[in-house]
This record gives C-alpha cells, sequence and structure tokens, in this order.
C-alpha cells in the first residue's frame, strides 16, 4: 500500500513514517503509516489490516483514537483488498468519506 501512495498518488516518501509510536491515554501504542505535510504536521494516518480481516466501524474506532493524539485531516485504513478513507472537518467537527484515496497533491491541510 505504501508503494500505491508513493508510485500511483505521488506521496513524498521522505514524508512517510511507518510504526510511528505514540501515547494514548498513558499507554503506547503504534501507527502503521503517519505521513506529514512539507511543514511537518501530521496529515494522513493509515492503519493496515490483514487481508482476511473485514473493515469495521471497530477498525475505524481505533485510528480516530490515534488521530486524538496526532489531529490528521485525512484517516486511510486498508486489508490490502479495500480501501476506505475519510477527511474530517475540524471546522466543523464532521468528516466525510472519500470515493477513493485522493493524489497528494489534492489534499487539503488544516487551517491554523
Amino acid at each position: 500500500f505504501v508503494n500505491y501512495l508513493i508510485n500511483h498518488k505521488g506521496f513524498p516518501e521522505s514524508l512517510m513514517a511507518n510504526e510511528i509510536g505514540i501515547t494514548l491515554n498513558g499507554t503506547r501504542r503504534r501507527c502503521d503509516t503517519v505521513v506529514f505535510d512539507k511543514h511537518g504536521s501530521p496529515m494522513v494516518i493509515v492503519e493496515y489490516k490483514a487481508s482476511s480481516i473485514v473493515i469495521s466501524q471497530s477498525t475505524f474506532d481505533q485510528i480516530v483514537r490515534y488521530n486524538m493524539v496526532l489531529h490528521a485531516r485525512y484517516l486511510i485504513v486498508s486489508n490490502g483488498m479495500n480501501h476506505y478513507c475519510c477527511r474530517i472537518d475540524y471546522d466543523n467537527m464532521s468528516y466525510d468519506f472519500l470515493k477513493e484515496v485522493p493524489d497528494y497533491a489534492d489534499l487539503e491541510p488544516i487551517r491554523q
């Protein structure tokens, strides 16, 4: 999936990090992939599951918990067969699922 993001969606490899450690409620957790913007702020969190795992609400609950720490704009979950991407709208406290993973150039940063 990282290869797909780099070679098909234009994600800069230099702005991607794998197995990023975070602390959530005093417990160490690990994000599979975090993609940063050019200023070093988290822009995308990607969570991978095995192809045998059905992506469910609990899968998204996990990545949303990680996002409580990182405050990324986009969340992606993939089991290698199915990919889901949602965009967080912090201004309106809402989110929407996108039809596909956007190209890196089309990602909208969080306004400061």
